[in-house]
């Protein structure tokens, strides 16, 4: 591991548990036995850090939601897939961070709304597609439309003004509209493989 590498994943331990404000380069340094001096001969300013870090994130995203998209058998699988990924994400990171990064991060969230919008929008568009030729989604659903909506509702979850972090769990959350948003857009037949999918959740 580079010494740059050390410092992202120490850096990305104390933003996922505290959020990224409240942590200091006194704190990441503290955190990896390291020299602040060490540090800024990597990374000019927190702020580097925090941008890199996300697009290594970013980078990761990508790969597993492709996988999910190539190895789902159809397009309720893979949306309960998704999720077990995102619920996975969300487990370990402090919801406060993505609010901070929305506010005093401007760059790196449009790096995030980018990633939204370019990549995954446009996968859930093409997994809208496939499921209306596999008679799962509704032929009167208007796939760009509904790909937006379902980009907006994974934000929304983030936003402590709709879902206030002390009273929602932002994986339940997540889920729940994620359920939502599949029964209204699936057939009949979609709605027996969403309940089947739920069942196997539900067991494991």
């Amino acid at each position: 591991m580079t010494p740059e590498e050390k410092i992202l994943l120490g850096s990305q331990e104390l933003f996922y548990k505290y959020g990224i404000r409240s942590v200091t380069m006194d704190d990441i340094a503290k955190n990896l036995g390291m020299s602040k001096k060490t540090i800024y001969q990597y990374f000019k300013e927190k702020e580097e850090i925090v941008h890199k870090l996300m697009q290594c994130d970013v980078q990761g995203h990508e790969c597993a939601f492709k996988s999910i998209y190539e190895n789902a058998n159809n397009v309720v699988e893979e949306v309960f897939e998704m999720m077990k990924r995102m619920a996975e994400i969300f487990s370990k990171v402090n919801p406060q961070l993505f609010y901070e990064l929305q506010k005093f991060y401007p760059q790196t969230w449009k790096l995030l709304r980018d990633f939204k919008t370019n990549f995954v929008q446009k996968m859930v568009e093409a997994s809208l597609e496939k499921g209306k030729k596999d008679g799962l989604v509704r032929h009167d659903v208007n796939v760009k439309i509904l790909a937006r909506l379902r980009m907006e509702e994974v934000e929304m979850a983030f936003n402590p003004n709709i879902y206030p972090p002390d009273k929602f769990n932002v994986i339940d959350v997540q889920l729940s509209l994620a359920e939502h948003f599949l029964y209204g857009v699936c057939t009949l037949k979609g709605h027996k493989l969403i309940n089947k999918y739920k069942e196997l959740n539900e067991d494991e």
